[in-house]
């Protein structure tokens, strides 16, 4: 039994201490996420499974806090509403779960310059492999309805690692492994967009 424990640990520890070699990526992601929230967009995260949890951890530390308490920040998860999922499930096919929803919540704004339609919103994503059908069918929608798409992905990043403008790719076989180091770098993420806030609200005061 200890070793088995010693080997859970062993496992998480090294996907985690490999995660100091992208601290630059995982800034980027802070930075993209919150240059759209700056500008009124929404973050939506989503994910099968293990990974499901982890899209509704993020968001809840968004809409919720994180550490510190500030203004509520627009985040929706869209593996949360078992209504929605298995209605769109049933009528479109399970591959369209997360895309319908996509398209639902991207709201968008006219550039008065050109006219051009401009969409602020995120969509994040979790997955292990990267090749589940429902979430690179919704960063197909995604990446057609002009959303900023982001990739938590595990292994060789999968489909998803071409469907997403940026993507942090956690090269271990192990599922839990991949999920131990997402859960860091979402926490790392939560860190950097509090760290924002305070200060915008500091200047706010002086």
């Amino acid at each position: 039994m200890n070793s088995l424990i010693s080997q859970r640990l062993d496992e998480a520890a090294s996907v985690i201490e490999n995660l100091r070699d992208v601290t630059d990526d995982i800034a980027t992601i802070a930075s993209v996420i919150i240059d759209r929230m700056s500008v009124g967009g929404t973050i939506m995260a989503t994910g099968n499974g293990g990974s499901s949890a982890q899209a509704m951890h993020f968001c809840e530390e968004l809409t919720g806090r994180y550490r510190d308490t500030r203004p509520a920040l627009p985040a929706i998860c869209l593996c949360s509403d078992a209504a929605t999922m298995t209605c769109i499930a049933n009528d479109f096919g399970w591959e369209h779960v997360f895309s319908r929803q996509v398209e639902a919540h991207a709201s968008f704004t006219i550039d008065d310059s050109n006219d051009a339609t401009i969409c602020d919103d995120v969509l994040l994503v979790l997955s292990t492999s990267g090749n589940s059908a429902n979430i690179n069918v919704a960063l197909e929608n995604a990446n057609e309805l002009g959303l900023v798409t982001i990739g938590l992905l595990g292994r060789d990043g999968g489909e998803s690692a071409n469907l997403c403008d940026h993507s942090l790719i956690i090269n271990a076989s192990d599922s839990a492994a991949i999920q131990d180091g997402h859960q860091v770098v979402l926490h790392a993420i939560c860190e950097i967009i509090e760290a924002w806030v305070a200060e915008e609200m500091a200047e706010e005061v002086n």
